[in-house]
This record gives structure tokens, C-alpha cells and sequence, in this order.
């Protein structure tokens, strides 16, 4: 199983979630208008250890995307309860 780090962006006004793989493209896509606080702000903030950012318009969450193994392996080993 492999583990990627994922940052989820609820936006609360637009009732919109939208799922990155970096700060950077979070800013990429959105500007810091739509998020509610600047890269350097968020950088800052300490994601890193699954933590939570809320600001007026959005909540922005680390969290850890679960992939299954490449070549469809069924390992019951890697499942969560």
C-alpha cells in the first residue's frame, strides 16, 4: 500500500471540495482570494502532521490518500478496520 500526502480544500461559500497533492497547486489553481489566506500563511500553518487550517472561506486538511499496490494484488494485510 502506498501512502501520498493530499491536501483537501473545502470551500465554504461555494460548498466545493477539492483535493491537491501540494500548497503550490493548491495556488496554482485558486487564488488566495478564494482560500482566504496567502502560500506563505498556509505554508506555515503546520499541515504536515494532519493538521487543520480554517480560515473565513475555506478549511483546508492534510490528509493521507491510500492507494492500492500496482498489479491488483488483494492483500487483506494493507485493508483498515
Amino acid at each position: 500500500m502506498r501512502k501520498t500526502k493530499c491536501i483537501i480544500v473545502h470551500l465554504i461559500g461555494k460548498r466545493r471540495s477539492l483535493a491537491f497533492g501540494s500548497i503550490a497547486a493548491i495556488f496554482h489553481h485558486l487564488t488566495p482570494e478564494d482560500v482566504g489566506c496567502t502560500y506563505n500563511y498556509l505554508r506555515r500553518a503546520g499541515l504536515s502532521g494532519g493538521g487543520t487550517v480554517v480560515t473565513k472561506r475555506a478549511i483546508i486538511q492534510q490528509t493521507t490518500l491510500l492507494t492500492a499496490p500496482r498489479g491488483g494484488s488483494d492483500s487483506v494485510d494493507d485493508r483498515m478496520d
